[in-house]
Order: structure tokens, then C-alpha cells, then sequence
């Protein structure tokens, strides 16, 4: 059992809060039980190192059963060396190490794709990761992450995510340019979310959101420079009926997402039916 929180070894996990630490590693950190339990399923061999209080792993024995399934080892720890690993104050007992695995943007567009997030300099984990888990819900095939915007295996952004980061491919590219010139080869058709677009809803009406599509949003507090809606095929904004003065950009990203799930299937019988929603 880890006991000593000032080990190297512990110190080694800790420093996964830190962008320069996973850029020179490739690795990254995942905490709680919902995260790691991702892992497990979806990609058990990106999994490096797993630690766990004794407690924790009592209180959720389908970690243990899961693991051993995958032929990961788990470590057990005290409670006070999870908490010098763990980015939160709270991290359930339950914290692993993970290879980075991300993706080409060229492979992405290869695949004939028919929903994509392309997201250009959002800034917020919050945000960023609350993307990802509403494109992975819409049934999006990809996330592109393009210019400066935050770093996916930043722990705020994979807690975000609640495990949807291990459920879709997810490209970084600092080139919008080439990014939005794959979409197009793809015959994908480039919308971005914009408060000056045309309206939503009149789009939907022209049936313009059944066709495959390339959804960009732009940065939290600017929006879409000039520059990048330009490149774009047409603008769209969403209606606010009441007073705000604005929407939130996951929560905007999420409607413009789910519209083109709902278009979409819609317009394809033999894609059939979205499964429930569970909030929590």
C-alpha cells in the first residue's frame, strides 16, 4: 500500500494537473470512480497505473471485477495519498493515470462523417468538456479542437466530459483553415454558431440541418473572430424568447447539436432512434 504522500511516485501523479507535465509525458489523470470506470470499458489499454483507497473500492466493486477483466493491477493507497494526487478537494477514493489517445484530424474526415463539434478557442474546461459529453450524447462521430483551445486532458475538461471523452475520437489541430477544408472535402456542410446568423429555426425548416454537418463554436467571451466565420458555409443563431441576455456556450453548442441529431434522424429511417436522456 502507497502510504507516504510526499513519494516521487505520488508526486509523479500529481504533477498531471499540469499542462507542461502532460505534454512531456503523454499521460494524464483521471479521478472518481465514473471516469475511471469509462476507462475500463471503453479503453482499458490506455489505462497506465490505477490507485484506490481500500473504502473506496468496497463501495464500488464493479472497479475491482472490471480491472481484473482487463488485466489491470489496482494500487492501494491511503486516503490521504489520494488527495495529494487528485486535482479535487473531493476525489472519491479513486484516481488512475492514462495515455493520451488523440486522434488525426485527416482520419476524422476519412470516415464520412456526419456530425462534428469543431471547437475554436474555447477557453473553459467547464465548457469544453460539457461539449464533448452533449456530442457524444447527440451522437456526434467527433470533436476537433483547434487554435488555443483548452488542452482535453486537462482535469477540469475530463471530469466535465463524466467518461464521454473515452466514447468519441477527438482531433487537435492549431489549423482551422485545414480543419474546416477536410469537413468540406467530406461533403460536410460548415455552420457556425454566431449571434449574427440567421435564425435557427428557419434553417430547420429548409431542411438544411438533415444534411451532414460540421458544427463551429467559437470562444466564450468573443466569439468567432471575422476571420473564422468567413470560412464557415453559413451562421446560424439560436432564438431567446425571454430575457437573457445571452446563452451560456455549452448550453447553446448543445441545442445546435441535438437540433442536427433530431434533423437528421429524422430524415434517415435506418439511423434509428436516440437512446434516453438520464440528467444527473
Amino acid at each position: 500500500m502507497l502510504e507516504n504522500p510526499r513519494s516521487p511516485r505520488v508526486r509523479a501523479v500529481a504533477k498531471l494537473t499540469k499542462r507542461s507535465a502532460r505534454h512531456e509525458t503523454g499521460l494524464f489523470l483521471l479521478e472518481g470512480p465514473q471516469a475511471v470506470r469509462e476507462a475500463l470499458v471503453y479503453r482499458p489499454g490506455a489505462i497506465v497505473e490505477f490507485f484506490a483507497t481500500p473504502t473506496a473500492i468496497e463501495r464500488h466493486g464493479e472497479l475491482r471485477e472490471l480491472a481484473s477483466g482487463a488485466a489491470v493491477e489496482i494500487e492501494y493507497t491511503t486516503e490521504a495519498v489520494l488527495d495529494a494526487m487528485a486535482d479535487t478537494v473531493t476525489p472519491q477514493g479513486v484516481v488512475a493515470v492514462a495515455r493520451q489517445f488523440p486522434v488525426s484530424v485527416r482520419e476524422i474526415f476519412a470516415s464520412s462523417p456526419r456530425l462534428i463539434a469543431v471547437c475554436e478557442e474555447v477557453r473553459d474546461p467547464g465548457n469544453l468538456g460539457t461539449i464533448i459529453r452533449a456530442a457524444d450524447a447527440a451522437g456526434a462521430d467527433a470533436v476537433v479542437l483547434t487554435g488555443r483551445t483548452v488542452d482535453p486532458y486537462n482535469p477540469k475538461v475530463v471530469r466535465a466530459t463524466t467518461g464521454s471523452l473515452f466514447h468519441l475520437p477527438i482531433a487537435l489541430t492549431t489549423d482551422l483553415s485545414e480543419a474546416l477544408d477536410l469537413a468540406r472535402g467530406a461533403d460536410l456542410r460548415i455552420i457556425a454558431a454566431d449571434v449574427k446568423g440567421d435564425d435557427l429555426l428557419a434553417a430547420r425548416d429548409r431542411g438544411l440541418l438533415a444534411e451532414p454537418t460540421a458544427w463551429l463554436f467559437g470562444n466564450e467571451a468573443r466569439g468567432l473572430e471575422d476571420s473564422a466565420l468567413r470560412l464557415a458555409d453559413m451562421a446560424l443563431r439560436l432564438p431567446i424568447y425571454g430575457r437573457a441576455e445571452s446563452l451560456n456556450l455549452a448550453t447553446a453548442a448543445s441545442v445546435c447539436l441535438y437540433e442536427s441529431a433530431f434533423a437528421q434522424r429524422s430524415s434517415d429511417p435506418r439511423s434509428g432512434t436516440l437512446p434516453p436522456v438520464t440528467v444527473r
